[in-house]
C-alpha cells in the first residue's frame, strides 16, 4: 500500500511569504498524509515567516533558520542532510502541489520500488498562476520521454542520452531515492545546474528514473527568475557550455560515445541562445549580442 511510504519535502526558502505560502499551503493541501515538510531558511531579511508557520500548527511541518545567507548550492547540500524519509522532494519556494501530487508519486514508488527518480506530469505557469508555454518549455515537451499514466523507466545510457539532448526534468517535481541523492549530492560548481548534475551523475551510475504524464504539479517560470536572468545576459551559456563538455568527456569515458557526441554538440543550448539572440538584435543590445554569437558558434 502507498499509505506507508513517507516522503519528506524540503523547501529551501529565500523568498518573501507571499510568494512561498502557495507552495506551503499547497502540501497542506495534499490528499496524502505520510509526509513531513522542513522549510530551511537560508537567512532571508526579517523573520517573521518563523511566527507565520508555527500559526499553521502542523506538527508535520519544521523550521530551520541559517544564521547568516550560505547561498543556494550549499543550502541545497544542507536540505538534503535534514532528509529522514527514504524518499524526498526538493520543492520550490514558489511552485505548487496539486492536491494528488504526493498520492500519485507514493503510488509510483511502491509499483517501481527501485527507481532512483519519479518525474510526474507538469504544468509551468506564470508569477501571476496562469498556464503558460514559452518556447524552451514546448521543446522539453517534445523531447521528454512518453510514460502515459503507467509510467516508462529509463536507465543508465538511455538516460544520459536523453537528457543530454536537454534538460527537460523539473527539478522542484521530482521525487528523488534520498540513498541515491546523497550517494552523489550537488555539485558547487555547477551553480545553475545543480539538479542536472546530480541527474546525469545518477545515470553514469546505472541509475533510472520513471517517467509519466499525469500532471500533478505546477512549474512556475518568470523572467524574474535565475535561470531567465543568466540566459537573458549570456552567463548561463558559458556555464552550461562547460557542464556539457565535461559530462561529455566523463561520457566518452564510459564508451558512451553517442550520449557524448549529443553533449558537445549542445544543438538545445545553441538554439536557446539564438532566440536569446534575436531578443537582443530587437532591443539593440550590441554588447550582448556579440557574446550571444559567441556561445552559439563556440
Amino acid at each position: 500500500m502507498s499509505e506507508g511510504v513517507r516522503i519528506d519535502i524540503v523547501l529551501p526558502y529565500y523568498s518573501p511569504w507571499e510568494q512561498a505560502s502557495a507552495a506551503i499551503t499547497s502540501v497542506l493541501a495534499q490528499t496524502y498524509s505520510q509526509w513531513r515538510l522542513v522549510v530551511v531558511d537560508d537567512a532571508y531579511p526579517g523573520e517573521g515567516v518563523a511566527g507565520r508557520i508555527a500559526a499553521l500548527g502542523d506538527p508535520r511541518i519544521e523550521y530551520i533558520r541559517h544564521a547568516q545567507n550560505i547561498g543556494l548550492a550549499r543550502n541545497f547540500s544542507y536540505c538534503l542532510s535534514v532528509v529522514e524519509a527514504d524518499h524526498l522532494v526538493m520543492l520550490g519556494d514558489d511552485d505548487v502541489m496539486h492536491p494528488t501530487y504526493l498520492a500519485s508519486v507514493a503510488e509510483r514508488i511502491v509499483a517501481h520500488p527501485d527507481a532512483d527518480i519519479i518525474q510526474p506530469g507538469v504544468r509551468v505557469i506564470d508569477g501571476e498562476g496562469r498556464p503558460v508555454r514559452p518556447l524552451g518549455d514546448r521543446i522539453k515537451a517534445v523531447l521528454r520521454p512518453r510514460g502515459g499514466t503507467g509510467g516508462v523507466l529509463i536507465r543508465g545510457e538511455q538516460m544520459a542520452e536523453s537528457l543530454m539532448r536537454a534538460d527537460w526534468a523539473y527539478f522542484p517535481s521530482l521525487v528523488w531515492r534520498t540513498a541515491t541523492a546523497r550517494r552523489h549530492g550537488f555539485r558547487e560548481e555547477y551553480a545553475i545546474a545543480l539538479d542536472y548534475g546530480l541527474l546525469l551523475d545518477i545515470a553514469l551510475e546505472d541509475g533510472s528514473m520513471l517517467v509519466y504524464d499525469d500532471v500533478v504539479f505546477d512549474y512556475r517560470r518568470h523572467r524574474s527568475s535565475v535561470s531567465s536572468a543568466t540566459a537573458a545576459s549570456g552567463v548561463r551559456f558559458a556555464q552550461e557550455r562547460d557542464f556539457a563538455l565535461a559530462f561529455s568527456a566523463r561520457m566518452a569515458e564510459r564508451g558512451w560515445d553517442r550520449a557524448a557526441r549529443i553533449g558537445r554538440r549542445r544543438i538545445i543550448p545553441r538554439l536557446h541562445a539564438f532566440s536569446e539572440l534575436l531578443g537582443a538584435l530587437v532591443a539593440r543590445d550590441s554588447t550582448r549580442a556579440r557574446a550571444l554569437v559567441s556561445h552559439i558558434v563556440h
